[in-house]
């Protein structure tokens, strides 16, 4: 579903995104992981065919990222680690908005809006106005619009971000049925334990390079530790030996 040959992205002398070579098949959820300013938001946006790579070439969804943009953007969902919307809509006027812009004909409309309202459990305050919800309900409201159009492919940047602990996992046992049903998903996140449990494979990049790739299982084999946990192993490939010691100390003290 996403393949990437030397992807590249440079803004002047900043080199964010370096020859990045990854595949990832239908149906699964991966991880993309690394520390702040290493690639991770770059990289998706150029997935999503908001940014023109440098140099290299992807293709979502059997369409190129950049000579198929519009397609590229009509097959995927994306949310952004901060999204946009409109606070002066109500949440189900700002869903019936979008599925408009995905050309959804009703009654579909009407019936996958409610369907995700009742899902996030935002149906009692879906006719109040956006400027009214807390940043959970706004993020889960954000879910909802990407999942409108039913997208065979999702970009998620820090998808559990301001949620409470019951609604990230409800977001996480949402993303692990659509994957069944085939859906793929590729999340960005800071928070290890949440890529440790859902993930099927998860890619570190670290100053713009893709330094690691692969299962949680196949890390700890070519890192030579077979009980690290994906802190250990993400800390050892993008932080350095002061990093390890200072996050030992802490976890001692």
């Amino acid at each position: 579903m996403i393949r990437i040959q030397g992807l590249t992205k440079s803004f002047g002398d900043l080199l964010a995104v370096n020859d990045l070579q990854l595949e990832v098949p239908a149906g699964e959820l991966f991880g993309f992981l690394g520390p702040n300013g290493a690639g991770k938001t770059t990289t998706i946006r150029m997935l999503a065919g908001l940014l023109q790579p440098t140099a290299g070439d992807a293709w979502v969804n059997g369409f190129h990222v950049v000579h198929n943009a519009m397609d590229v953007k009509r097959s995927i969902g994306y949310l952004p680690e901060n999204p946009f919307l409109y606070d002066k809509l109500t949440g189900r006027e700002f869903l019936h908005f979008i599925a408009g812009l995905r050309r959804i004909p009703e009654p579909a409309r009407t019936h996958q809006v409610d369907r995700l309202l009742e899902l996030f459990g935002l149906m009692e305050r879906a006719d109040d106005l956006i400027e009214s919800y807390s940043q959970g309900m706004r993020k889960k409201l954000a879910l909802c619009s990407v999942l409108v159009h039913r997208p065979k492919v999702l970009f998620l940047d820090e998808p559990t971000n301001s949620l409470d602990p019951r609604s990230a996992r409800l977001v996480k046992d949402i993303l692990r049925e659509l994957c069944r049903q085939g859906t793929t998903v590729f999340m960005s996140t800071h928070i290890l334990e949440i890529a440790e449990q859902m993930c099927e494979r998860v890619g570190i990049i670290h100053q713009g390079r893709l330094v690691a790739v692969g299962s949680l299982e196949e890390l700890r084999a070519g890192g030579g530790r077979a009980d690290a946990s994906l802190e250990e192993l993400f800390i050892s490939l993008t932080g350095g030996p002061e990093v390890a010691e200072i996050a030992a100390y802490l976890r001692e003290g």
